[in-house]
């Protein structure tokens, strides 16, 4: 690579890796995964800088590259991982409504499958239309409608079964002036 294009790409990083990062973690729950993530990313972008016609499509080259190392990531673990019944309890240390919010979407968006997952943070997160998302993931249009139709089922279900879930030990517990009406 040219020393000028080693230059453009360095810039490059430089004006967009908050914007970027910011796209990793909504890929990849985990911050320091998300950070590895666009790491990897950047490392196989920067190979093929050059390759890259037109540099205003560099975020959703990059975008993509995040994808299909996430897909990686995510087959290669797959074996590994053994499904419960029961997901764990979402660690949440902030106690504004906003934060919360945050983190049990970011858990709720583990039951979705790559795919769906990356439809939904394309469409709903970076705001990208459908013909935007479906030509970054490389599928038609119907595709990612019909995709994201049933990752929003799929989310809303999960959605309901928690709420249900929490309503029912609080449903299941007397409480405080119950107890005192019986003694």
């Amino acid at each position: 690579m040219a020393h000028g294009e080693v230059l453009e790409f360095e810039e490059y990083v430089r004006t967009r890796q908050d914007a970027l990062l910011r796209s990793a973690r909504r890929l990849v729950p985990d911050p320091v995964d998300a950070q590895d993530l666009l790491q990897t990313a950047l490392a196989r972008t920067y190979g093929r800088w050059d390759g890259i016609a037109d540099k205003r499509l560099a975020d959703a080259y990059l975008r993509r590259v995040m994808i299909n190392t996430r897909t990686e990531w995510w087959r290669a673990r797959k074996l590994e991982e053994v499904p419960t019944e029961q997901l764990p309890d979402a660690c949440i240390d902030d106690s504004t409504e906003q934060h919360a919010d945050r983190a049990l979407l970011m858990d709720i968006m583990k039951v979705l499958a790559p795919k769906q997952r990356s439809v939904v943070v394309l469409r709903h997160w970076e705001q990208m239309s459908t013909e935007e998302t479906a030509a970054a993931l490389g599928m038609s249009a119907g595709t990612v409608k019909s995709t994201l139709h049933r990752a929003l089922a799929r989310l809303r279900e999960e959605l309901e079964s928690r709420d249900l879930a929490e309503r029912a030990p609080r449903a299941l517990a007397p409480n405080k002036e119950q107890e005192r009406c019986a003694a």
